[in-house]
């Protein structure tokens, strides 16, 4: 295993949970901006349609697909920069 590869690999998980957290603030900030609701809402809440049950997954995992690939481009910049290699 490459040396940086095998320091990218703690680096790497710890990104995805920042990521995790990062997504779900932004996905219910954007949510509220265009729902005017606090909370999106869940495929089993009889009160809501499918239009909005199915909008409201897509458009959060657009947002977490989108932030998660930013954070880890970004952690692999850092990495070559501390280590001089690209990891993967």
């Amino acid at each position: 295993m490459k040396a940086s590869k095998f320091v990218y690999k703690p680096v790497g998980l710890a990104l995805g949970a920042v990521s995790g957290v990062l997504a779900g603030g932004v996905f219910k900030q954007v949510w509220k901006r265009l729902g005017h609701e606090e909370d999106a809402p869940d495929a089993t809440d009889e009160q809501r349609g499918w239009r909005e049950v199915v909008s409201a997954a897509v458009l959060q995992g657009a947002i977490f697909a989108g932030v998660k690939a930013a954070v880890d481009r970004g952690g692999a910049v850092a990495t070559r920069r501390l280590t001089g290699t690209w990891p993967g």
